[in-house]
């Protein structure tokens, strides 16, 4: 959901608008739970809209600016996921290698899910993608 927006429902239909209006095509904001994509893009599609839907990924390689970004701009970290990384402390060899393998298995649930593709957030830093990237096994 937008941060802005009052609930999800006005949210679903700004975005609705905006694919009446002549939108081709959009990228979410990112996220860490599949299943969230999927219910968004049934909803859209439910409404009548069936614009290409990019899901938007954030690698994660450091956990206190991940919380502190996800939570200046509304996305959500699953707990579970909160819990791990806070577990690792200052270990941050375990936070990129958690965080590289459960954003590749969410990535390829997405792909195999039917998403047309992946947007990645890199904040200036390819390696992390390209990690995720190379787990996928996809073309470059």
């Amino acid at each position: 959901m937008h941060p802005q927006a009052r609930n999800y429902e006005d949210d679903l239909a700004n975005f609705v608008r905006k694919a009446r209006a002549g939108a081709e095509s959009a990228i979410t904001q990112y996220f860490f739970n599949a299943d969230s994509y999927f219910y968004f893009v049934d909803r859209l599609q439910a409404l009548g809209v069936d614009i290409p839907v990019v899901p938007g990924i954030m690698p994660i390689t450091n956990y206190s600016k991940l919380a502190r970004f996800s939570d200046a701009c509304g996305a959500e970290i699953p707990r579970w996921i909160r819990k791990q990384l806070e577990a690792y402390g200052d270990d941050s060899q375990s936070i990129q290698r958690f965080g590289e393998q459960v954003v590749s298995e969410m990535c390829e649930r997405l792909l195999q899910g039917g998403a047309p593709g992946l947007h990645f957030y890199s904040m200036n830093q390819a390696e992390p993608s390209l990690a995720i990237w190379n787990n996928l096994k996809l073309p470059r």
